[in-house]
């Protein structure tokens, strides 16, 4: 229709034209794309690199280094001693002298249980000491190895009605021999003289009994006095409480634990290593230690190694004395281990500056033909801003120094020597 006009709408901007007018602007504009696209495609690359901005950067040529071989392990601190001090008899508790985190030298007394009962069965054992002794004569502070059971009195009696019978049976013999006396008489002497022996004998056999009585009786007082002395439980060695486990007015039996108590001025490293590494340890190898709230590391020495993997987790337990005279560290603390096994190893390593993470990727700018690009890497353990490369670089390779500011362009070597690090061109 002619003076008709269509409505057209591109990139939201209205325009009123013409039908054949836009037409001829559709082909217009077609042609132009179609020669755009030609034109771009005869593009050769390297224009593109010739067109990269240019980036000065310090530069650093990847290569191996002393990088000694250290084998890790985790581990705590255990005290050198532990003691759970338990009662040896039973009783009623009726002091704690210590509490919890409390020094106690050696032989300190930490509780004590009730005495009037064992006082009294010192003194029952002691009385009935005194009266064995007295049956046999011994007198008081004699030693019953002293006592001669001949010398006892009964025996001495017995021992001279013996004699006198033996005397006269002797002269019932001379008497026999003369036939002054009948043959029923001299047996009747001979007999006599025989049940005097006998008693003799059996006082001597009394005597010896009593005397092991005494010894028993002795035994019984020892005994006695022990238990009384075992009402106050001692410490076994200087230590800390670790653990206060009654209260007074508490009825133990014999074997029940009372106080547990650590040493601590000399504390163990206990550390476990995989079984694969187990001929590479000895006693006497240095290990360093980082002790979690310690600032410093503590220089050690293995002291002890187990003569068994354990067969459940295939380990090596192996250990480190510490000395801790003020008791600045406590049992119980979380430790690493480190110990060079080979000190001559080397590694590929970079610059800790070189590296790029982002997302879980770790990556470094590369330079290739004077230019930079983007290199993925596999890292390892890391050390005084050093990084262990395990994948993705090559001795030779050449790196930015700082990995952060890089971008992919033409790369001039920094002229700026400042205080680049090892290995920076």
């Amino acid at each position: 229709m002619s003076g008709l006009r269509d409505l057209i709408v591109f990139d939201r901007i209205r325009f009123f034209l013409p039908l054949p007018t836009l037409l001829s602007a559709v082909l217009s504009l077609s042609g132009c794309f179609l020669a755009g696209c030609e034109q771009a495609a005869e593009v050769p690359v390297e224009a593109d690199v010739q067109e990269l901005p240019e980036l000065e950067a310090l530069v650093v040529t990847v290569d191996l280094q002393t990088w000694p071989a250290i084998l890790r392990s985790h581990g705590s601190l255990v005290p050198d001693e532990v003691a759970i001090v338990g009662a040896r008899i039973e009783g009623r508790v009726d002091q704690v002298h210590v509490d919890l985190g409390d020094l106690v030298p050696e032989g300190t007394p930490l509780v004590t249980l009730a005495q009037q009962e064992y006082r009294l069965l010192a003194a029952q054992a002691e009385a009935q000491l005194l009266q064995a002794r007295s049956a046999v004569g011994l007198v008081e502070d004699a030693a019953v190895s002293s006592l001669n059971p001949e010398n006892a009195p009964p025996v001495r009696e017995q021992k001279a009605l013996w004699n006198e019978t033996l005397a006269s049976l002797e002269r019932a013999r001379q008497l026999k021999a003369r036939n002054a006396i009948t043959p029923a008489e001299l047996e009747q002497i001979s007999a006599a003289a025989e049940v005097a022996e006998a008693r003799y004998r059996s006082a001597l056999n009394s005597v010896r009994e009593k005397i092991a009585v005494i010894e028993l009786r002795e035994a019984e007082l020892a005994l006695a006095r022990e238990n009384l002395a075992q009402t106050e439980i001692l410490a076994p060695f200087t230590g800390l409480v670790q653990l206060r486990q009654v209260s007074p007015g508490s009825y133990v039996r014999a074997g029940d634990p009372i106080v547990t108590v650590v040493r601590t001025d000399q504390l163990r490293f206990r550390g476990i290593i995989p079984e694969r590494y187990a001929l590479q340890i000895g006693a006497g190898q240095l290990v360093t230690v980082d002790v979690e709230s310690v600032a410093e590391p503590l220089q050690l020495q293995i002291s002890r190694i187990s003569p068994a993997v354990d067969l459940t987790s295939r380990s090596l337990l192996f250990e480190a004395v510490i000395d801790n005279q003020q008791r600045q560290l406590r049992s119980g603390l979380f430790a690493e281990a480190r110990i060079v096994t080979d000190p001559d190893a080397t590694a590929l390593v970079i610059p800790e500056s070189s590296l790029v993470e982002f997302a879980g990727s770790e990556k470094v700018w590369k330079i290739e033909d004077g230019r930079t690009r983007e290199q993925q890497v596999l890292t390892g353990e890391r050390r005084d801003g050093r990084i262990l490369v395990l994948q993705g670089l090559k001795p030779g390779d050449r790196i930015l120094q700082d990995g952060v500011s890089g971008r992919v362009a033409r790369i001039v070597p920094s002229a700026d020597g400042g205080s680049p690090a090892a290995g920076a061109e």
